[in-house]
């Protein structure tokens, strides 16, 4: 019984190589009958696992898409590279999938044997980011978080103010956002009756949760939109707002939702909430937009790109 287990392991991890194999071809890898691999076939497809055949001479088998995702088997190359990439999903280089990634990466990280977790720590700690971020959040902090959300289940957390004022939280998480900056957590307050945004950093889970919940609806039916419309005015050192010359929905597909908050004003116009570390980043940044726009705040960004501007000007005089 052992060597049958042993041995359809290894025929799955042969097809989980993403080709056609002929039954003589398994039959020499696995040192069997082509008879044995066609009832281990019969055996993985007993246990639920879609694979393909063809017959003749020009046959072979393949391991089909199913309607449940199989247990992978990664060699020590793939596994290092998914954790890899999942940490650097979950810290939002990827947007739009940060909580999927941790609590992949979670799942990973238990089946890691000992000279794999070595290795992706390794590699963790010789590898720095160009890119600005915010605070660090710690990473059980938003395992936790991002399991009250999956589960559905209240979380109760001590959460610092910007005063420095401490206070327990009942919540009913809803999202993790991240801003590109900063992770928020925007979720239903039982106790105020109201949706607040959470500044991630500032939130230490309490051990048990709560019960679990029905989710409701965001203002708006849209998390980010919710949380960078609350956070616009504290979540730059230097906000702004900025009309730019066209269209919302075609500004939206230059302009990341990470960028900022875009608000459609006409057919022909759009208002921007955004903001940067400093008002030269801020002026660069509305540089690369190449469209008309209008300052509206702050008037200090309007003689920061009136400097652009002469700088720029001064520089195409020259011959």
């Amino acid at each position: 019984m052992v060597e049958t287990s042993v041995r359809l392991l290894r025929l799955l991890t042969l097809l989980q190589g993403h080709r056609d194999w002929s039954g003589t071809e398994l039959a020499d890898r696995l040192a069997v009958s082509t008879r044995t691999v066609r009832t281990d076939v019969e055996r993985l497809r007993v246990l639920g696992y879609r694979i393909e055949s063809r017959p003749g001479v020009a046959g072979g088998y393949r391991l089909g898409a199913g309607s449940a995702l199989p247990p992978l088997l990664l060699d020590d190359d793939e596994a290092v590279a998914v954790a890899v990439g999942l940490r650097a999903a979950a810290s939002g280089s990827v947007r739009g999938i940060e909580e999927t990634s941790l609590r992949a990466l979670a799942k990973l990280e238990q089946a890691l044997p000992s000279r794999l977790r070595h290795r992706v720590d390794a590699l963790r700690a010789a590898t720095v980011s160009a890119a600005a971020g915010g605070p660090t959040v710690d990473a059980e902090t938003l395992t936790a978080v991002s399991t009250a959300v999956h589960r559905q289940e209240r979380l109760r957390f001590d959460y610092a103010g910007h005063d420095g004022t401490a206070t327990v939280r009942d919540v009913e998480p809803y999202r993790l956002v991240y801003t590109g900056r900063r992770w928020y957590l925007l979720g239903w307050d039982t106790d105020r009756a109201d949706w607040r945004t959470f500044r991630a950093d500032r939130i230490q889970p309490r051990v048990p949760g709560g019960p679990r919940f029905t989710p409701r609806e965001p203002p708006g039916g849209d998390a980010v939109a919710h949380v960078l419309r609350g956070v616009g005015s504290t979540a730059w050192p230097h906000p702004a707002r900025v009309r730019l010359h066209a269209p919302a929905d075609r500004m939206a597909q230059r302009i990341p939702s990470t960028a900022g908050l875009l608000e459609a004003i006409d057919e022909h116009s759009c208002l921007l909430h955004t903001g940067g570390e400093s008002l030269s980043n801020l002026a660069a940044f509305l540089g690369t937009l190449e469209v008309d726009l209008d300052v509206l705040d702050p008037p200090e960004l309007r003689d920061v790109l009136r400097g652009v501007a002469a700088r720029l000007g001064r520089a195409a005089q020259v011959s």
